[in-house]
């Protein structure tokens, strides 16, 4: 018997492979916050889209609408959680604004290179 899942995207190539601009951006951002490929860049692409697609559509309804409220505060409160956003920043309008470093800079890897010194140095 075979198991069927459904998974969803995690990471999505880009639509020209070649494009000299962005491979250069990337290989700067992979070298600069110690990434292991550019398929983790990717990734961030992705899920920061998710996130913006999500916030425009709820700016297009109006203040009092009732999903407005509801899925508008749940995706402030994740941005807010996952240390994206600070905590005076509680509008919509502020997700837009997120671009990929804001979301690299609060990796595991990164917050460890720029806090700690590495036993080398010691």
């Amino acid at each position: 018997m075979r198991n069927y899942r459904n998974f969803n995207r995690v990471y999505k190539n880009p639509r020209r492979p070649f494009e000299r601009e962005r491979l250069e951006k990337e290989l700067r951002m992979c070298g600069q916050y110690g990434l292991r490929c550019k398929r983790e860049i990717w990734r961030v692409n992705l899920t920061l889209s998710n996130m913006r697609r999500t916030a425009r559509t709820l700016l297009t309804l109006p203040e009092t609408h009732e999903r407005r409220q509801l899925e508008g505060s749940a995706l402030l409160r994740r941005c807010h959680n996952l240390g994206f956003l600070e905590s005076d920043k509680d509008q919509l309008d502020y997700v837009l604004s997120l671009t990929v470093p804001d979301i690299l800079e609060r990796r595991l890897q990164t917050c460890l290179l720029y806090t700690s010194p590495s036993p080398r140095d010691s």
